[in-house]
């Protein structure tokens, strides 16, 4: 059997669309899946989403801004609260983090983070902290370099390793510029949904000037994409084709 690696990004807890969209594309364990951030917030189950992934040895997920800003506030809430660190667990900070986090979306993910038992918690919180920032693959020719948002300051002469991680995942790509020179190589993105970028305005993937945008906005009721690096096809699933469904 032929192994395929494929891309999807900014899942953001529409797992009945995930799912739908691995099956549609008949993932396999001898397939691989990146995920390029954003599995959290704003949908109706992004728990769930995560504990799926867990799952799965062959699924490696990129770090997004939104699993970021989650990870800072439920490390410091999943502790036991006591008369000792009552007054002093939360500072300022933590507080305007939270705050901060429930305006982006961070409600839901928060309330079933909740529902979920001391260890499972703490299962999910080490697997967030695992995430890359950002990840290179090879397919023949071409190489392809993951990451959540962008690259800032950007210069085709510094490494990646030597960004720092919010480089990879605050930041928007500039898609009218092409980053690497080398035309084999692909700065492959989610964070900004493509309907943003597109002068057609479609929830479709982008690719032009050496990027590969792929957030098509399924949270915002468009479409959950999977690109394969292997063969360059598309796969969609629209956000209301899991309309009614059962998790």
């Amino acid at each position: 059997m032929i192994s395929m690696r494929y891309v999807i990004s900014d899942i953001h807890g529409c797992y009945r669309q995930y799912r739908k969209l691995l099956d549609k594309i008949k993932f396999s364990q001898e397939d691989t899946l990146y995920v390029l951030g954003d599995m959290v917030d704003r949908g109706p189950e992004p728990i769930q989403v995560l504990e799926d992934m867990m799952g799965r040895t062959n699924v490696q997920p990129i770090l997004g801004n939104h699993d970021y800003m989650a990870y800072k506030v439920l490390r410091k809430l999943n502790v036991d609260v006591t008369e000792k660190n009552a007054e002093t667990h939360l500072n300022d900070q933590d507080i305007l983090n939270y705050q901060a986090w429930i305006k982006e979306g961070g409600k839901v993910t928060v309330n079933q983070f909740r529902q979920r038992e001391y260890k499972k918690r703490e299962e999910i919180l080490d697997y967030i902290r695992s995430f890359r920032a950002y990840e290179k693959v090879h397919c023949g020719q071409k190489t392809y370099i993951l990451v959540h948002g962008g690259i800032h300051g950007f210069t085709e002469e510094k490494r990646l390793e030597d960004y720092k991680q919010k480089d990879f995942i605050f930041c928007r790509a500039d898609y009218e510029k092409r980053y690497f020179q080398d035309k084999q190589t692909y700065l492959v993105t989610g964070h900004t949904p493509t309907f943003l970028i597109r002068e057609d305005k479609k929830a479709l993937v982008y690719e032009k000037h050496g990027h590969i945008a792929i957030d098509c906005g399924c949270v915002f009721q468009e479409k959950l994409a999977a690109y394969c690096l292997d063969t360059g096809t598309i796969t969609y699933v629209d956000y209301f084709d899991c309309k009614g469904e059962k998790s």
